[in-house]
């Protein structure tokens, strides 16, 4: 299968379900612009009342952009918003 994303980040095969799935979260490309996302300086802070389970919210705040919402998953580890991110919690935002 020729694959060809506009990120230019690569591409990899995987099974899911007894189907094939492209994506490019497997590749190495992929993998080295998050070592280097998650290498970028920022600040730690604390989720508080109104903020859990909304990574939109933080990047709306942090960045002026509720579309930046995978930037503040990806460099926490976050993979489910809506079961992570709970008040109290320590992330960092990065500075872009």
């Amino acid at each position: 299968m020729n694959y060809n994303n506009h990120l230019k980040l690569g591409y990899s095969e995987v099974k899911h379900k007894n189907k094939t799935v492209v994506t490019s979260l497997n590749s190495t490309e992929f993998r080295k612009s998050m070592r280097s996302l998650q290498g970028l300086p920022g600040r730690l802070g604390t989720i508080p009342p109104g903020f859990e389970h909304r990574a939109d919210k933080i990047a709306e705040l942090f960045y002026g952009s509720p579309q930046l919402d995978w930037l503040v998953c990806w460099t926490n580890n976050i993979a489910d918003p809506f079961q992570q991110l709970n008040v109290g919690d320590r992330i960092k935002i990065v500075s872009i």
